[in-house]
């Protein structure tokens, strides 16, 4: 098959478990719903497995399409790695790259990341910042760098946006504080048990649980540590202070050790919230260099992410 065309319908492929329907997809590769429906299901066909599960208001993947989907995403991303060491032999792209990023997770996916980016391309540089300003990660120094990586939900529209992967808060506790307090067997239980919690501004979603279609807020009454920073809260239910309520990318290697147990997954992970991670930039259209680490950064942290592809295999599938 030729090179372009595979990287075509695997990215499309891709492109619908992110975005959640054909209609979605549809609109980031000039389709139409059905002529992205008859795709996958060719591409079913050639694989002899069903993919994904249809139903009036969502596409979501099978067990199968989950693991179709980390290998899809990998021979997409060595397509890509080939292409860039093709390049780097004869019109290599150079320069420099400056970027900001939040430190808890640049120091566990970025710097791997980039990394590996300049692996690939020889003639760029990066500058990584990683700072824990959450004002700074509003973009308040885009025109100094060239990008802004971001968590959660965007304050500034007038910055432009590329999604890199989406983001999925699970609550928490270690073994030793579970069998002290007991394990909630609902979010509304949360009352009753020492919590892990946001000094000030907490994230939009953070204690927010979905039960009957819609979001509630559950959070512990009393609050054995507070900080403005996710790794704090990390340490303290490590330790068995109480339960925290925190992000996959920042959790999932202590909840595949078992060094945390996360609650209320027994249909496996809960949904992704409407934020994501973002990187922000100024400029509508990106420099070529730039426009090489997005996309590269995107396949690497696509749907799903490494830390959630672990997860949906070590956790039940969701019904």
């Amino acid at each position: 098959m030729n090179p372009d065309s595979l990287t075509d319908q695997l990215g499309l492929f891709l492109d619908v478990l992110e975005a959640g329907s054909f209609s979605a997809a549809a609109r980031r590769h000039s389709l139409t719903p059905s002529a992205v429906a008859r795709r996958i299901d060719a591409l079913e066909r050639s694989l002899d497995s069903k993919l994904v599960s249809r139903s009036t208001h969502a596409v979501r993947p099978t067990a199968s399409g989950l693991a179709f989907a980390e290998r899809a995403r990998r021979i997409v991303a060595e397509l890509h790695l080939a292409r860039a060491e093709a390049v780097s032999l004869s019109a290599a792209p150079e320069g420099l790259i400056r970027i900001d990023a939040p430190a808890p997770f640049g120091r566990r996916h970025l710097a791997p990341a980039i990394a590996e980016f300049l692996v690939a391309y020889p003639g760029l540089d990066v500058q990584l910042r990683l700072i824990d300003s959450f004002v700074d990660l509003q973009g308040a120094h885009l025109g100094e760098v060239d990008l802004v990586l971001r968590i959660g939900p965007l304050a500034d529209t007038r910055l432009v946006a590329t999604p890199l992967s989406p983001l999925i808060r699970v609550a928490c506790a270690s073994p030793q504080y579970l069998a002290q307090q007991g394990m909630p067997r609902s979010p509304s239980e949360l009352l009753g048990h020492h919590g892990l919690d946001w000094e000030g501004l907490a994230p939009p979603y953070a204690w927010r649980f979905e039960e009957r279609g819609k979001l509630h807020l559950y959070r512990p009454a009393r609050r054995r540590l507070t900080a403005n920073n996710a790794e704090t809260l990390l340490a303290g239910a490590l330790a068995g202070l109480g339960l925290a309520h925190l992000p996959t990318w920042l959790i999932s290697e202590y909840l595949l050790r078992g060094e945390l147990v996360a609650l209320f997954c027994e249909n496996g992970l809960p949904p992704a919230e409407p934020s994501s991670i973002y990187a922000l930039r100024l400029e509508r259209e990106a420099s070529p260099r730039t426009r090489l680490l997005l996309n590269f950064l995107k396949q690497r942290f696509g749907f799903p992410p490494p830390w959630d592809q672990a997860l949906h295999a070590h956790l039940p599938q969701r019904l």
